[in-house]
């Protein structure tokens, strides 16, 4: 039950705590050792409170993202070119935080000494940060106060997310990945769906349409910390100088090219979702000319669809990956017909097109987010520095969501005049194709 026997071969590592950090939830779990991948299958319990770490975060951050700072530049100004420049300016400082303290986040947990463990402190005191980040975000009075406040809440949930991320190689066999990660899918786009349809319920409170969320995700993301049988250094075995702060930011793609191909992938496909979702509100006021108040439960309808179409293609695409042994085929592919459902957009002129759109392009997604993170874990460099490698490639997760607001915005201003979708739509679509190729070119996974 501890972390001092790896087996036969393995010298005992006068760093490591012989007695780690067990689990403050459930019954007593293996704590596993550094370095060396876990045989164990965990528990369904622990599987649940990985769902539950992944849906806190999402539901607390990605409402924002999605959903409530678009509503909140709508009350600000009547202007459609205005309401896109606002939205893109409060979130877009979001990419550098998402950038440093992804990468960053996941190599300090990679060296935090202390009796709590190495994850456990930052999962804890990131999600603590972002809940208060969002208050600020609801009492701005303004685009300055909004786009600092969006930069701490992605700073603050980015070092929760690296340390939570890293936990999961930390935690389960390879024979599990398929289907957590499904399940972690499943509840990313649950989370969506919940923060989405508070946008009506709290519309009219801007305190509660950022906190409420908030707060469900500072619940549930403390529940999975103390589910947690963490080891425990007891002195920093990679002392961390100007050197390795630089290098945290990196992975030679030369030496790893699978790893740099996977990451590309996944900058691709997010950065074609939120061009987007980021904009959703702005394309059922402003291209299917419904009122704010209609577009609101539009919205909200049109993520539930997605959803469910999502949960139904996680549980088939991971266990389908896991029972033939195949991943990459299935992330190119359903990377693309997302793109292709992202161009279909712009033929949806009724509001039951957008929620068939929606359902293709959640099937595509669940069966993307199913699989990729198998995929992933499949492809880390180095399994000492899996808080660093995963902090380096949930880069390509954080900033697009952070730099589509950005690129979309302009897009959407300048050459669509806030109304017109054409350019927005086809750089998402060009953007999922190129995220299909680079992804078939992964040659150590099938």
């Amino acid at each position: 039950m501890t972390s001092h026997d790896p087996g036969i071969g393995f010298a005992p590592d006068p760093t490591i705590d012989l007695q780690g950090s067990p689990n403050r939830i459930g019954p007593k779990l293996p704590i596993p050792h550094l370095g060396i991948e876990p045989d164990k299958v965990k528990p369904w319990w622990f599987v649940l409170g990985i769902v539950l770490g992944q849906m806190g975060i999402f539901v607390g951050l990605m409402g924002p993202a999605t959903v409530s700072i678009a509503y909140k530049a709508q009350t600000l100004t009547d202007d459609p070119a205005q309401q896109a420049t606002i939205t893109a300016f409060a979130i877009a400082p979001g990419a550098l935080a998402a950038v440093i303290f992804n990468a960053v986040g996941g190599r300090i947990s990679d060296r935090t000494t202390g009796r709590f463990g190495r994850r456990r402190p930052w999962i804890i005191a990131g999600i603590l940060g972002m809940t208060l980040s969002l208050l600020l975000i609801a009492v701005a009075p303004g685009a300055l106060l909004m786009a600092i406040g969006w930069f701490l809440a992605q700073a603050t949930a980015n070092m929760a997310f690296a340390a939570f991320t890293a936990s999961l190689s930390d935690q389960l066999p390879k024979r599990q990945y398929g289907k957590v990660s499904g399940f972690v899918n499943i509840a990313a786009n649950v989370a969506v769906m919940v923060a989405t349809w508070m946008v009506p319920v709290f519309k009219d409170n801007m305190v509660m349409l950022f906190m409420v969320p908030a707060l469900l995700g500072l619940v549930m993301v403390a529940v999975y910390a103390f589910m947690l049988p963490e080891p425990v250094l007891t002195q920093n075995r990679h002392p961390f100088n100007l050197v390795q702060l630089i290098t945290t930011f990196w992975r030679n793609p030369i030496r790893y090219p699978d790893f740099a191909l996977a990451w590309g992938g996944r900058f691709m496909i997010i950065l074609a979702s939120y061009m987007f979702t980021t904009f959703r509100l702005q394309y059922m006021t402003n291209h299917l000319g419904l009122e704010a108040g209609s577009a609101t439960t539009a919205v909200a309808t049109g993520v539930t669809i997605y959803t469910v179409a999502a949960m139904v293609a996680s549980l088939g695409g991971g266990w389908l990956s896991d029972k033939i042994g195949r991943r990459k085929s299935l992330v190119a592919v359903s990377i693309l017909v997302f793109g292709i459902g992202t161009y279909m957009l712009l033929h949806a002129d009724t509001v039951s097109a957008f929620y068939v759109v929606e359902a293709i392009m959640g099937l595509a997604y669940g069966v993307y987010g199913a699989v990729d993170l198998a995929l992933v874990l499949e492809v880390l460099p180095n399994r000492e520095e899996v808080g660093k490698d995963l902090g380096v490639f949930n880069i390509a997760n954080a900033l697009p969501q952070s730099l589509a607001p950005a690129f979309g915005g302009f897009l959407l201003a300048n050459l669509g005049n806030g109304t017109n979708f054409t350019a927005l739509l086809v750089a998402a679509l060009i953007a999922s194709v190129i995220g299909a190729v680079l992804t078939m070119f992964i040659r150590s996974v099938k």
